[in-house]
């Protein structure tokens, strides 16, 4: 007989988080799932721009010439976001905060602007250029223009950090998600070839058994025409909803975005050069 799974909840970064803890004993998996949710909501206060007092709101508010030494967590997600725009060829951009503000209407809800109003946007938010220390966490704003938002990433760098405290607490049989949008497996409960992960029954996809890896997807279906192509200060064109697969969470989270904006071609060239990368369109 299996062992059993225990299911935790919690709210934050405007989604639910859960845990699937496979262990005999659920006390000790409450408590620990207990701090697994302190630590979210300290990432959250670290990495959300919308909270004023956050690492990335104040970087946010830095004027040309100034500097600010950020937190760890915030310093590591932000140079991991900027490597992996790097790896994408800019298709994977989290310096659209300004532009993003641009294109929402009073409640939030993105709303695309005419191509003048989104050209201007960008101009401006280009003209932006941070430089990362990695000596001291330092994050020095050269020109301002730019506008750093994490929400492409933020929710996958929370699984993982979650992660390492479980492993830390020896609750390794575990998985975790980040509103089901981002999943990311540990070791599976005794006796299972891996945890079972599905793309949603209107894909048509089956689903598949995961362990020690993570899946993201992103979609105009999920979450309405919201991906803009960085390279070409246009919304994504290509494809209504993609998936990927990666050795982290972070990493899935942002490359989901990222092969909604790149073409297959560019997909399937991201994927040989990084054999634990899988996509699906």
């Amino acid at each position: 007989m299996s062992e059993p799974v225990h299911k935790f909840a919690h709210d934050a970064m405007a989604t639910t988080f859960e845990l699937f803890l496979a262990t005999e004993d659920e006390t000790y998996a409450a408590s620990t799932a207990q701090q697994a949710w302190t630590l979210l909501d300290s990432l959250e206060d670290k990495l959300s721009r919308f909270r004023p007092h956050s690492d990335i709101s104040i970087l946010n508010r830095l004027e040309s010439g100034e500097s600010v030494r950020l937190s760890i967590e915030a310093f590591d997600c932000l140079k991991l976001a900027f490597e992996i725009s790097t790896q994408t060829g800019g298709a994977f951009d989290v310096s659209l905060a300004t532009v993003m503000d641009q294109i929402r209407n009073d409640k939030g809800e993105v709303q695309f602007a005419d191509p003048d109003v989104l050209d201007a946007a960008f101009a401006e938010k280009r003209k932006g250029l941070y430089l990362l220390s990695v000596e001291d966490l330092t994050v020095y704003c050269q020109q301002a223009g730019a506008g750093i938002d994490l929400g492409g990433i933020g929710k996958g760098y929370a699984l993982d950090q979650m992660a390492d405290y479980l492993e830390d607490w020896e609750l390794p049989r575990a998985l975790l998600h980040s509103g089901g949008s981002t999943v990311l497996a540990l070791d599976p409960p005794q006796g299972a070839e891996g945890w079972k992960v599905g793309f949603g029954e209107e894909t048509g996809r089956e689903p598949v058994w995961m362990a020690r890896e993570a899946m993201s997807g992103s979609g105009k279906a999920m979450k309405g025409a919201h991906v803009l192509d960085p390279r070409s200060a246009r919304p994504a064109g290509t494809e209504t909803r993609t998936w990927a697969r990666a050795p982290s969470a972070a990493l899935a989270d942002a490359l989901s975005t990222a092969f909604m904006v790149l073409s297959p071609e560019e997909v399937d060239a991201y994927c040989r050069e990084h054999p634990g990368v899988t996509a699906y369109l």
